[in-house]
């Protein structure tokens, strides 16, 4: 991934972090298997899953998941070595509108401003009964967690679980590298900075809010 050093994030935990708030990734993987429109070059295939993070486990931490028996990926050549795995958050718009520079000189353009995280590592799957249930119910219990009537796999037929757990095969990458781009204004001026911190505040958009406040954290991130 291209980063300039402005956007650049170097701490693997504030990744993990924005990992574990934003659980939602493409697991991208490479095959010898050629592409439907050419035998020459190498496929890619993506599934979109969510993920746990195990950080105690290995150098810098295991992430695991599921997915669809069904699904190809799992027979794909090749997907036993490394993978990829993108997680992005909220992005938006930025409109040079909101830049003072505008008013001062014109020489402005628009941007987009988003997070991203790519996890380089080893990819297996795992077709264990074990694992499978443990992840699962680990995975439910993480995401409930906030529900006022938290759902869990015992309030669901023992056999139906089951019948839905032999439909899904697991998933592990030992991460070997994270990557993180916050491309939140840091190459502006703090007066641009605070024009995109206030004019985002003012989007209707929750997504764009977000980004705002994003943007804002950075840039007291920054100054400190």
């Amino acid at each position: 991934m291209y980063i300039p050093a402005s956007f650049r994030e170097p701490d693997d935990n504030v990744m993990l972090d924005f990992i574990q708030a934003h659980p939602f990734g493409a697991l991208v993987t490479a095959s010898s298997e050629p592409s439907a429109e050419s035998e020459a070059r190498t496929s890619l295939f993506a599934t979109h899953l969510p993920f746990l993070v195990h950080r105690e486990r290995g150098a810098r931490g295991v992430l695991q998941g599921h997915i669809a028996r069904a699904n190809p990926h799992h027979h794909q050549p090749g997907t036993t070595a490394d993978a990829l795995v993108i997680f992005t958050g909220p992005d938006a718009y930025i409109t040079p509108g909101w830049y003072p520079a505008k008013q001062e000189h014109g020489k402005v353009v628009p941007t987009w401003n988003y997070i991203a995280v790519h996890v380089y590592g080893v990819l297996r799957f795992i077709d264990n009964r074990e694992f499978l249930m443990q992840h699962l119910d680990a995975l439910t219990n993480e995401h409930e967690a906030t529900q006022a009537h938290p759902w869990a796999m015992q309030d669901a037929p023992e056999s139906f679980v089951e019948q839905q757990a032999r439909a899904t095969i697991g998933v592990e990458i030992e991460i070997v590298r994270l990557e993180g781009k916050w491309k939140l204004s840091q190459n502006r001026s703090a007066a641009d900075v605070d024009g995109v911190i206030h004019g985002l505040s003012g989007c209707a958009s929750a997504r764009e809010q977000a980004v705002g406040d994003q943007v804002a954290d950075r840039e007291t991130f920054r100054a400190h």
